[in-house]
């Protein structure tokens, strides 16, 4: 029994629609599923990702219209890592993010950036020989797309503390430090933590991660969630998500951590060929469709180049 890496990566913005301008328009990732938020369903939830939805390649916001700006600190995640095929993307990713006005760095193998609202970035050339996971964009070289997680970063005072759960109960791996591998029969990625940054107060807000989620066979689920009980952590029921099932817990450095099942997908409610072009609402809260799609901002997505190519 192993998780296949990361599944999808959690985040908040204030803002939908500069999102979707950002990160369809930018950075060239499909819309993959345009929901809300099932805990809070007035509220959207956005999901990015490959063509296909694959988990692996899925970045999703939950949008607080307005919220301030949060700060990353103890217990969050505060990177995002990519994958890029070779230095010439490097290169392209930084002179393209300059033309939409975001400032890059270039260095050691490695390319920084923000999104709008803070969100860190950081973009590797990949050595994995895990199928890579693209979205297409006409404006952005097939050879140079995103191709899916590298990893993530998180700040921890204690990470000592999480080494129990983190090796022996969730099979990740240790390389170095304080930086550990997840990785299944076909995909894998890492989880590393940095010391947290003094006298910084954490704040959740637009432009932080609000969780992270491995990915895990739908069969598997309850034995992971007795694993991970077993070490100490609370997870709670499997919870019914529709696209997936998961269950969430608290690491003990103080990360959220979801444990989500490999589908059913993100095709289950919707042609794949039109993926995030419509609200696509979970069986419950169909009956809120009338009054969701009244008052939830119009979103722009999909591209004309994208309707077109659906037809």
């Amino acid at each position: 029994m192993k998780l296949e890496g990361i599944h999808h990566i959690s985040a908040i913005t204030g803002d939908a629609v500069g999102n979707v301008e950002f990160y369809t328009g930018v950075l060239g990732l499909r819309m993959v599923k345009r929901t809300v938020n099932q805990d809070e369903p007035k509220m959207y939830h956005l999901f990015y990702g490959d063509e296909h939805g694959s988990p692996g390649m899925d970045l999703t916001f939950f949008e607080y219209p307005g919220a301030a700006r949060g700060i990353a600190g103890a217990g969050m995640v505060h990177r995002i890592v990519w994958r890029v095929a070779s230095a010439d993307a490097l290169e392209f990713w930084e002179e393209r993010l300059a033309g939409a006005g975001v400032r890059a760095e270039l260095s050691g193998g490695s390319l920084l950036f923000a999104d709008p609202e803070g969100l860190e970035h950081e973009l590797v050339r990949s050595h994995a020989e895990d199928e890579p996971l693209s979205a297409h964009a006409p404006e952005i070289p097939r050879e140079h797309a995103l191709q899916g997680f590298e990893g993530v970063r998180a700040y921890s005072s204690a990470p000592v503390r999480s080494e129990r759960l983190l090796g022996e109960a969730m099979g990740f791996t240790r390389r170095e430090g304080e930086h550990w591998q997840a990785r299944g029969d076909r995909r894998g990625s890492f989880y590393a933590y940095d010391p947290a940054p003094p006298e910084i107060n954490r704040t959740q807000g637009a432009g932080t991660v609000h969780h992270v989620a491995f990915a895990a066979a739908i069969d598997d689920l309850e034995k992971w969630r007795e694993r991970v009980a077993g070490a100490g952590a609370r997870p709670t029921p499997v919870i019914e998500r529709f696209y997936f099932k998961s269950v969430y817990f608290l690491e003990p450095s103080g990360v959220l951590f979801e444990i989500a099942t490999i589908g059913p997908g993100f095709a289950v409610d919707e042609d794949e060929r039109h993926l995030g072009e419509r609200l696509s609402l979970p069986p419950p809260f169909e009956p809120m469709r009338e009054e969701l799609e009244r008052t939830l901002t119009p979103l722009p997505y999909p591209p004309a180049w994208r309707a077109a190519a659906a037809k």
